[in-house]
């Protein structure tokens, strides 16, 4: 699938996948940024995404951050839409510290990773009953 993406700061590099295997490219932190304990901090990720027509860009952290680094992200994933990608619509990743100490992301840090998905718009039908039984709400399935 090619994608139209504009760096902000050339001299970082393209996101890339880091094995054969990756599903998602790596994601580079434009800036230093320090994140205090217990608050979240906005990191931009050098990058404006085009995604293509039906799709959805998504931004989740790397798997060892939470380890690594004592952030996760707030929402769980970002959803980047298609027309987020004007001219200063650089995406950026917010990150919660769930430490008790200052963590700091260098400058070209990989910190996250982005991937495409496709998707389909809605419609709604609504009616006045669905057939389904209740099945009770969160854990109904078991531990």
């Amino acid at each position: 699938m090619l994608v139209k993406i504009k760096r902000i700061d050339k001299t970082l590099p393209l996101p890339k996948y880091e094995s054969a295997g990756a599903a998602a490219l790596d994601l580079y932190a434009r800036v230093r940024t320090e994140i205090p304990p217990k608050s979240i901090g906005k990191i931009p990720s050098n990058l404006i995404v085009l995604t293509p027509p039906g799709h959805v860009f998504i931004v989740v952290p790397r798997s060892s951050t939470p380890k690594r680094k004592g952030l996760s992200i707030p929402q769980g994933l970002g959803i980047i839409d298609r027309d987020y990608s004007g001219p200063d619509d650089e995406i950026a990743m917010h990150f919660y510290n769930f430490t008790d100490e200052v963590v700091v992301v260098e400058r070209g840090e990989r910190i996250a990773q982005g991937f495409c998905l496709p998707v389909d718009r809605i419609e709604w039908e609504e009616t006045e009953q669905l057939d389904n039984p209740t099945r009770g709400g969160f854990g109904s399935t078991g531990y």
